[in-house]
């Protein structure tokens, strides 16, 4: 989710009566005042909410709600602002209320699929999940498709799992959150030439973490080739001498 970072300070807002009285019935338009009053806020909330301020987020947001009631985004912040507060019925109304104003925004569908994961709504998950990732204008399908993956481990649906990481590496071929997690879904099932070469397909595209290196360890020590599980190991040492991997490898080689 993408957010502006402009600086919110000595910031007043005024709203101001016109004195002329409406005739018209329903909701007003938002005019220019109102609709930079309504962004101001939610930058100001979502700002709160990353900080960890949910009762400052869930205020500021309730009131660029208030003044733009059309904001899908504010809507899904203000639900992983109730969230946090562990208000679930809140949070799900907020899911449905931006999905309501905005059915095909693919960034507020996957949100609310992930939180249905969360909620242990698995079904219902998938439905948005592929909903999600069918939206023509879904540039980033490849995250959705990882994170409907994600969803299947928990289920668990291992099967259905790996269907949709290697979906992910059909939109992207060097993703590397469905890499990793098809070499942990390999791993878990007790097969390891899989791994190999996925870990293989992610370091040839991806910088590694001291983790993804130890992952290597793993599973050459699984296969059995001591050369390969040492070059990973070497490189740990190398370039992660201070990490909790490079530790490990230590202890485990007496040293």
């Amino acid at each position: 989710m993408k957010m502006s970072e402009k600086v919110l300070i000595g910031l007043t807002i005024a709203v101001l009566a016109s004195g002329c009285v409406s005739t018209t019935s329903g909701p007003k338009k938002p005019t220019a005042d109102t609709s930079e009053a309504a962004e101001l806020n939610y930058q100001l909330g979502a700002r709160y909410y990353r900080n960890g301020n949910f009762d400052l987020a869930r205020d500021r947001l309730l009131y660029s709600i208030e003044l733009d009631p059309k904001n899908a985004v504010a809507h899904s912040t203000l639900a992983l602002t109730y969230e946090q507060l562990d208000n679930i019925r809140l949070a799900t109304a907020s899911y449905e209320e931006a999905i309501r104003v905005a059915p095909n925004d693919y960034g507020v569908l996957n949100t609310y699929a992930v939180f249905l994961c969360r909620q242990k709504s698995y079904d219902e998950a998938m439905k948005n999940f592929d909903k999600t990732a069918k939206i023509r204008d879904n540039d980033s399908a490849e995250i959705t498709l990882t994170n409907a993956g994600v969803c299947m481990t928990k289920k668990p649906d291992l099967a259905a799992a790996e269907d949709n990481f290697r979906a992910a590496l059909e939109f992207k071929s060097n993703y590397s959150e469905a890499l990793l997690q098809l070499c942990l879904l390999k791993m878990s099932q007790e097969e390891y030439l899989p791994p190999r070469a996925f870990l293989q397909r992610f370091l040839n595209s991806n910088p590694p973490s001291s983790g993804v290196l130890y992952l290597g360890v793993q599973i050459e020590d699984k296969l059995g080739d001591e050369r390969a599980r040492g070059d990973y190991a070497d490189r740990i040492l190398r370039e992660f001498p201070q990490s909790e991997e490079a530790r490990k490898i230590l202890e485990s080689s007496g040293a």
